[in-house]
């Protein structure tokens, strides 16, 4: 970890990288905006898998007193990692074959059949806990009426994976243990939430001829405000959108592993080590003396002891980890390996034929409707998670290695 202090920042930034070579020009020039922001508490901290975002930097984390910025959070409310461990052994299942191929091509392509991705939906309505609470307390959402009809919506979208960097991955750990893990998050629930309420913040920032420039993209909303209290309302909605979006795909995970695994053979599925975590957020938390709003967009909250996920790109490394608490980070850790190139850039690097080469040289069975984007989530388009993991060794600890043996992506 590396400290910057200069004329151009009002409050230091901490770089959990060897030096200003590592991280990129426009990605440093958004830690720059953060350090001026007046309501920034103690410094700015970037993750080692840190890029350029929108108005933050991916892999930042911020403290801030009395407001909350919505594109701090980002579009996304809640992306985040859920994991489930087995008692199968890979070796076990990897080389049985049925008449279309082998079980995991099986798993693989009835997870793609069954659980809606890119910009899929369910056809019906789905159950979901979270939206029946949400209408149960309409009170607390109700002043943003443009907002209302996301909650019905989201009875389609519970249960969805999404496209981009998110992912369903069957996974083998360095004992030879399956596991299932997914990166998703609120879907376009999160995003209306973030792109409504960020404009009335821009709006209201004018007003205010708030000194915190346009051209960073921050604008903010006081948290002691009515439209700064609905903004936490309808995020902390979306986080329990998200979280129970995680749970009900790993259900679905689990039917479809059950059916395939007792049509083949005799084993008896455990589960284990079941974890839900979001990396899109804010939150009240108490740091250095002071109640502050620590945003992390794409950032793990790994407070000493606590569980976490860390995912590399697909075809390569992850990590469960735990948290070492430290204060510096505001008891944060990164929340992946972290884009080496844009997708554009990494269509222009890579091609569709090394990318499928390169799976099928490390044996990934790949579920995904169409291969033509495929180089943009390939793991040339990512940061070495190794090297990740190895510049955040103050923050967590791994204790559990994954290797991608199978992804559905959208």
């Amino acid at each position: 970890m590396f400290v910057i202090a200069s004329e151009k920042t009002k409050n230091p930034i901490k770089i959990w990288l060897p030096d200003c070579a590592s991280i990129e020009e426009s990605c440093l020039e958004q830690a720059y905006n953060l350090s001026q922001l007046p309501f920034i508490h103690k410094w700015v901290s970037l993750m080692p898998d840190t890029h350029t975002g929108m108005g933050m930097p991916i892999g930042g984390v911020i403290a801030t007193e009395g407001v909350i910025i919505p594109n701090a959070v980002g579009v996304d409310i809640g992306c985040g990692m859920a994991f489930v461990g087995t008692n199968l052994k890979v070796s076990d299942i990897k080389t049985l074959v049925t008449p279309n191929g082998s079980v995991i091509q099986g798993i693989v392509g009835d997870i793609l059949r069954n659980i809606p991705v890119g910009r899929g939906h369910h056809k019906a309505l789905q159950s979901s806990e979270t939206l029946d609470k949400a209408k149960e307390e309409l009170n607390k959402y109700e002043a943003d009426k443009e907002l209302l009809t996301e909650i019905e919506k989201g009875y389609y979208q519970i249960g969805t994976l999404g496209g981009g960097n998110h992912f369903i991955e069957l996974q083998e750990d360095d004992e030879g243990y399956l596991g299932i893990m997914i990166h998703s998050g609120s879907r376009h629930f999160g995003k209306q939430v973030c792109d409504y309420f960020n404009n009335i913040a821009k709006e209201q920032n004018l007003k205010w001829r708030s000194e915190v420039p346009t051209e960073y993209r921050l604008a903010f909303l006081p948290v002691d405000t009515e439209v700064g209290k609905n903004y936490i309302n309808w995020m902390n909605l979306s986080l329990d959108f998200a979280e129970e979006n995680r749970a009900k795909m790993i259900l679905a995970a689990k039917a479809i592993l059950e059916r395939w695994i007792e049509k083949y053979t005799e084993l008896k599925i455990e589960y284990k080590n079941e974890i839900n975590c979001h990396h899109n957020y804010a939150s009240i938390e108490h740091h250095y003396n002071k109640n502050v709003w620590v945003h992390r967009k794409g950032a793990i909250r790994a407070r000493e002891g606590e569980i976490a996920v860390i995912p590399g790109a697909m075809g390569s490394y992850s990590y469960i980890v735990e948290g070492k608490g430290n204060a510096e980070s505001f008891c944060s850790s990164s929340h992946g390996a972290g884009r080496r190139y844009s997708r554009t850039a990494a269509m222009q690097h890579f091609t569709t034929e090394q990318v499928m080469l390169d799976l099928k040289e490390q044996g990934v069975i790949l579920g995904k409707n169409s291969k033509a984007d495929v180089a943009e989530e390939s793991r040339f388009a990512y940061k070495d998670i190794d090297v990740v993991m190895a510049n955040q060794v103050d923050l967590v600890t791994p204790i559990k290695r994954l290797k991608t043996i199978g992804v559905v992506k959208g």
